[in-house]
């Protein structure tokens, strides 16, 4: 197997494994009796100092390694806010790290990609191109440049051989689904990670990305909320599109709230969010599947930019329906019309009672259940506790009896990945307002926003 010739990324099943082989034990699978051993890899009592390099080590290798296990970390990167707090702050600052960070190839590797994708003659496409990377992903790496009309261009270019560590990445990364059962007890790992894989996939086709770019730009242009950059140029490895300047949501979460006026931004910011989560499937059939806040990006005068079209589902229905219901039913505690969706979709595989259910997915209608929800920590890192204590309670049992059909997992982890970024970004939204426009079949009592709580803090 060989190395690539920048920066020795490895490309090869092997030389990959051998690096992931490296990880703590608890990363390969091992059932630990608590989070500080699930989490740092070793026993609950393990010192901060030992978290720490248990946290440097699994981030930098999936950093090195990019393509498939810098992808698999960045999704579990949106969940670090339901690690307990003990544990949280080193790997929140590697996680942090690993949304835009890695190494980077050289201008010779640059440059002879872009001799393939656009023709030798490319460089008087532009009248000027900086060879230093502005940001570095996982499977490629983006460049600023001027073109001869003036124009400030994003310019990304796919890694060589990324197809190849892609692949590998996903064979291997098989061994790695039980980390998704650390974050959501009960649920289908296998799934997660087949979902995740044709995402992946579809994401080596920058000319593809480069459609469904253009399909959001078409249908939010003018839009005062959100800006989606212009496509320039595309073709299979490469990506030219609008230069914007601005800084990442992923600069702003998880810092505190300074005044009024930064609360009112990041309110704003986080309805901007939803609503384009919620209404582009109904206005052109496509959903953004990347939660992380490294894709928006917060603009001089205000507004968000959306600006990464590699994972984007096709959902030319919207959002299904019956998923819109379940979820309003759950919302408006109804335990009998919620259990008659989920047996009816294929949510219940062995029986189970009704109120059982709703007490153990409930809080999926917390943001759901009042005209504005407070998105916060505190309240994402108490679902991530009680995630972790209902191993061994009846609530475990219940969740056993549960599963996740295939058609809605998508939709699902695109959404719980959202609600836990939002709650980074501490921000107060209209989110049932939001469900009642966008989502077919969300329609409350009465057609109301008014709460229906089953006695939980957040009504």
């Amino acid at each position: 197997m060989t190395n690539s010739a920048y920066g020795g990324i490895p490309r090869g099943g092997m030389a990959r494994s051998a690096r992931i082989a490296a990880l703590p034990l608890a990363f390969t699978g091992r059932v630990a009796a608590s989070w500080g051993r699930r989490l740092a890899g070793a026993d609950a009592t393990a010192s901060a100092a030992a978290v720490e390099r248990n946290a440097e080590q699994l981030f930098s290798v999936l950093g090195q390694l990019k393509g498939g296990a810098m992808k698999v970390g960045q999704a579990l990167s949106v969940y670090d806010v339901m690690i307990p707090a003990e544990i949280a702050e080193p790997y929140h600052r590697a996680l942090s790290r690993l949304q835009s960070s890695g190494p980077s190839m050289p201008g010779r590797e640059v440059h002879r990609v872009l001799d393939e994708q656009l023709g030798r003659q490319w460089r008087r496409r532009f009248r000027d191109f900086d060879d230093a990377p502005a940001a570095a992903a996982s499977l490629g790496q983006v460049h600023r440049a001027v073109c001869t009309d003036g124009r400030a261009v994003a310019v990304k270019v796919q890694y060589p051989g990324a197809d190849l560590a892609l692949g590998a990445d996903l064979r291997t990364l098989q061994r790695f689904s039980r980390l998704f059962t650390l974050i959501v007890p009960g649920l289908d790992a296998r799934a997660v990670m087949r979902e995740l894989r044709e995402r992946m996939l579809e994401e080596l086709d920058y000319r593809a990305e480069g459609d469904r770019q253009r399909a959001f730009a078409a249908a939010f242009a003018g839009d005062e909320a959100l800006v989606v950059p212009a496509v320039v140029a595309s073709a299979p490895k490469v990506l030219v599109s609008e230069w914007l300047d601005g800084v990442t949501l992923g600069a702003i979460t998880g810092r505190p709230t300074v005044d009024a006026a930064d609360q009112s931004r990041r309110d704003r910011h986080a309805h901007t969010i939803l609503e384009t989560m919620f209404s582009s499937p109904a206005r052109l059939g496509l959903l953004h599947a990347d939660p992380h806040p490294g894709n928006f990006m917060v603009l001089a005068d205000g507004r968000l930019s959306m600006i990464d079209y590699g994972a984007v589902a096709a959902l030319p229905g919207g959002i299904p329906p019956a998923l819109a219901r379940i979820l309003r039913h759950v919302a408006d505690a109804e335990p009998d019309a919620m259990m008659a969706l989920l047996r009816a979709e294929g949510f219940v595989a062995r029986d189970v009672a009704a109120q059982d259910v709703l007490d153990y997915i409930g809080a999926l209608g917390d943001p759901l259940r009042v005209e504005r929800f407070h998105f916060h920590r505190a309240w994402m890192e108490a679902q991530g506790e009680r995630m972790v204590n209902l191993r061994g309670s009846a609530y475990w049992q219940t969740g056993r009896a549960l599963s996740l059909p295939a058609h809605y997992l998508l939709v699902m982890r695109v959404l719980s990945g959202w609600m836990s970024i939002l709650a980074q970004l501490d921000c107060t939204v209209e989110a049932r307002g939001l469900a009642q426009r966008w989502m077919p079949g969300f329609v409350g009592r009465s057609g109301t926003n008014e709460c229906r709580g089953i006695g939980r803090s957040s009504c």
